[in-house]
């Protein structure tokens, strides 16, 4: 007999977070198949910019920092609480990774691969599409926040 998937520790976070807001729980299902947790102690990488991206995090305990490389060193961009996804731009657009993802403190994160999004593809493609929506008004609403940033 198999495990619900609504015992899974990370489903029911899943399930109440913006960037899986409406996905339906054989979605989620399929999503978490394909994942694993992740620890990393302080000042420890998820990544570095310019490396090849295949899988996006949901920061589930600690603080991560993104910064990007310039001129003049690191640019801090924002940091990361539990609950925020990072790294989701590279299984966007198949891209390296647009800046560095380093733990401030010991963290642990779900690991979402990119084999799962595309597995949710072959299974239910309009569930697919709504992550990818999903994703899309993240992504747009951290470009306005950065914005608002720059403007002062």
């Amino acid at each position: 007999m198999s495990t619900p998937p609504s015992s899974n520790p990370h489903f029911d976070r899943l399930q109440h977070m913006p960037l899986f807001g409406g996905l339906n729980e054989a979605a989620l299902t399929v999503l978490l198949a394909h994942s694993h947790e992740v620890q990393r102690s302080a000042d420890a990488l998820f990544f570095s910019e310019g490396e090849r991206g295949d899988s996006l995090y949901v920061l589930n305990m600690g603080e991560v920092m993104l910064t990007k490389n310039s001129d003049t060193g690191p640019v801090t961009l924002t940091r990361l609480a539990p609950g925020d996804c990072f790294g989701e731009m590279a299984v966007i657009d198949f891209s390296p990774r647009s800046a560095t993802a380093r733990a401030v403190t010991e963290s642990s994160a779900l690991e979402v691969s990119m084999d799962g999004l595309l597995a949710l593809y072959r299974s239910d493609v309009e569930q697919f599409a709504l992550i990818q929506m999903n994703m899309a008004r993240e992504l747009s609403r951290r470009l306005r926040k950065l914005g608002d940033r720059l403007r002062g």
